[in-house]
């Protein structure tokens, strides 16, 4: 079922139920990563300050 409503989404469709695609989606990269359903998501430690950027000295994505 899956395979086939991606299918349908890839060639333009739309889906009835986006929701529940949706869930199946991401069920499956949970499954993938590991992730348990009952798992309490894991908090990042808060950070005051963000760390600088490598490379932020000279810019080079600038276009001419």
């Amino acid at each position: 079922m899956l395979l086939f409503e991606t299918t349908l989404l890839s060639s333009g469709f739309t889906l009835e139920e986006p929701q529940t695609h949706a869930s199946r989606i991401y069920r499956l990269i949970k499954f993938g990563l590991g992730i348990a359903e009952d798992e309490a998501p894991a908090e990042a430690p808060a950070s005051e300050e963000m760390p600088p950027l490598e490379g932020d000295a000279k810019d080079v994505s600038r276009m001419s």
